[in-house]
């Protein structure tokens, strides 16, 4: 059962907070209600952490964090699933290789490499270049000065990018823009 103080601090974060989260999620989610509903998500999830809410160092951070999640996981679901349409997948057509580029090519590197990353590497990775968290946000969700953050998705990229080069045999034109590679096999 959620206690007094508890009830009273996760409220005051949320009368602080809760109109610049649902713009948030107005501009994200596919409508109105939608926006509304996943706002009612996050409410309930703060409200279950209890104590927990109320230690948080950043509170704002963590109702965003939650918010960019359930927006996430809104849109993962609402995605059809070929696989679970047979006539879908017979008349779906890869694209033409021609279409892709270089870079796109490296997908399936990127997928491969990443995992081999450490925990901190991985996550900011994934959290600032896959799913588009900002820096600044990442910075703030995980307690980190603007800078440290910089620094870190810096060196992430720069480990990430070694892997990419051993592992994928990836190299640059004169221009540093990647022209091919050449993946080697899975282990």
């Amino acid at each position: 059962m959620v206690e007094g103080n508890t009830f009273e601090c996760v409220l005051r974060a949320w009368d602080a907070h809760e109109r610049e989260l649902l713009a948030f999620l107005i501009l994200r989610a596919p409508d109105r209600h939608a926006a509304e509903d996943l706002l009612q998500e996050v409410f309930l999830k703060a409200m279950r952490q209890g104590k927990g809410f109320c230690l948080l160092g950043n509170q704002k951070a963590w109702l965003f964090e939650v918010a960019r999640n359930a927006l996430i996981d809104a849109a993962r679901l609402a995605k059809p699933h070929a696989e679970l349409s047979g006539e879908l997948t017979e008349t779906l057509a890869a694209p033409p290789a021609s279409e892709r580029g270089p870079v796109d090519e490296l997908d399936v590197c990127v997928e491969r490499n990443l995992p081999t990353l450490d925990a901190e590497d991985r996550h900011i990775i994934e959290v600032c270049d896959l799913q588009g968290q900002t820096v600044r946000a990442y910075a703030e969700a995980n307690q980190l000065t603007l800078a440290a953050a910089k620094s870190r998705l810096l060196r992430a990229r720069k480990r990430l990018r070694y892997s990419l080069v051993v592992n994928c045999q990836v190299r640059f034109d004169d221009t540093g823009q990647v022209c091919c590679h050449t993946p080697r096999p899975p282990a």
